[in-house]
């Protein structure tokens, strides 16, 4: 009976807050990516050269390293629906406010405050939900989570490209555009959350009080199995080897979906040539396939109760295909082996949150997931300078996209590792 009362549960949520969820990440993740379109008018406008822009692409998460795990520690202790909401509300200010800088030193000083302002979303929300879903349900949600990061990709290149075209009105350039138009949809959902998001099952009114008991009990009884559980202190995170483990394969990983992601269009154009809105749309596909990757990876994965080849091998694949697209003289091959680059990278994301949350709980849970997160953002601090130095040094991306592919492999070996080898077995709370 309390199997069927917490599927019910799940099924409740998932119609509820997942899709809420869902497009609050993709707000989010236009917001953070859009200045990968906005480059294409912007740099030659603010006179930016490839290391430049890779500067400011990258120089956003110095400032959202710094400020994550202090984010998530504060949300535990204030509460997710409070502390998502001044999240949204501050950085949608400081995204719209980008549409008027008028130099590179302001470009750098707002991607400073930008990162600021978004530090504790993503890992806040990775926290918030393994408090509403048991554990044998959470890569499925995750997978939904994450296809709000790639629809971002997917609806924001195209409308970022339009917005391009938008020159000229009220005097503005079209790159001004796109950050002031999409800046201001994260202030108006802020303010949604603290309306209508319940911090855990106990307080949503439209679950019977017989599936709030019982997916509260089950959502203890996972924390209670953690290896690092919620009796642990805070500084747990930092003493455990594991936590650095999955910390290190989340930064290998993140050089794909950063060092990638942040220079989509710029490598899409390399390889057409195409026009503004040609390029936007071009580099959307890669991420609507990896929409389709991510859905059947982390069901697949919950389904079966496996998780490491689920993290590893499609990894492993996404960094070979990479290598296959930097070197092939076809530039349709390159971009097919692109498409599936991207989408086999994003399709353990999933995965990885649903092994991570199985492992921590509690304080040192939300503590873990800031560490991992903020460590990982190394790469994209580090990677984008990186990039356009080799790019504006040999007149391309081989060099860089070798060293990203090179990382994928690595990282896809690391994850069935890390889950073969001491891992908490997946404990399915409902067949």
């Amino acid at each position: 009976m309390k199997l069927d009362t917490n599927a019910d549960a799940v099924r409740r949520i998932n119609l509820r807050i997942l899709p809420f969820l869902m497009l609050l990440y993709l707000v989010a993740y236009i917001d953070r990516s859009n200045i990968s379109v906005a480059a294409l008018g912007m740099n030659e406008e603010l006179g930016l050269t490839s290391q430049m822009y890779g500067l400011a692409a990258g120089i956003f998460f110095a400032t959202y390293i710094v400020f994550e795990i202090p984010s998530n520690m504060l949300l535990a202790r204030f509460g997710a629906r409070r502390w998502i909401a001044r999240i949204m509300i501050s950085w949608g200010i400081i995204a719209a406010g980008m549409a008027f800088i008028s130099n590179a030193s302001q470009l750098y000083a707002m991607r400073l405050l930008l990162g600021a302002a978004e530090a504790g979303f993503t890992p806040g929300i990775i926290f918030y939900l393994a408090k509403w879903y048991p554990s044998g349900d959470r890569a499925n949600a995750m997978s939904f989570f994450y296809i709000g990061a790639a629809l971002a990709s997917v609806i924001g290149l195209p409308l970022s490209g339009l917005l391009l075209n938008a020159h000229g009105i009220l005097g503005l350039s079209g790159w001004r555009w796109v950050f002031l138009i999409e800046g201001i949809p994260a202030v108006i959902l802020g303010f949604m959350v603290l309306k209508f998001l319940p911090d855990r099952p106990r307080e949503a009114s439209w679950l019977t009080a017989e599936q709030q008991d019982g997916l509260e009990r089950t959502i203890e009884s996972d924390e209670e199995k953690a290896p690092v559980s919620h009796h642990a202190s805070w500084s747990a995170a930092f003493s455990n080897a594991r936590v650095w483990m999955l910390a290190f394969f989340w930064l290998l990983q993140a050089f794909g979906t950063i060092g990638i992601t942040l220079f989509m269009p710029l490598i899409v154009k390399s390889l057409s040539g195409g026009g503004n809105l040609a390029v936007s749309l071009l580099s959307a596909v890669p991420f609507l396939a990896a929409c389709i990757f991510m859905f059947f990876n982390g069901r697949h994965s919950d389904r079966t109760g496996e998780r490491a080849l689920h993290l590893g091998l499609p990894l492993t694949l996404a960094g070979a295909c990479l290598l296959g697209a930097t070197y092939t003289g076809d530039p349709r091959v390159a971009y097919l082996l692109l498409v599936l680059s991207v989408a086999l990278n994003w399709a353990v994301i999933p995965i990885f949150w649903a092994v991570t949350t199985e492992f921590v709980s509690g304080i040192a849970a939300a503590v873990s997931i800031a560490l991992i997160n903020a460590l990982a953002n190394v790469a994209g601090l580090a990677l984008p300078p990186v990039i356009g130095w080799i790019k504006d040094s040999t007149g391309n991306y081989n060099i860089a996209l070798t060293l990203v592919a090179a990382a994928l492999i690595a990282g896809g070996l690391l994850g069935i590792a890390i889950v073969r080898t001491g891992a908490p077995a997946l404990r399915l709370s409902r067949q």
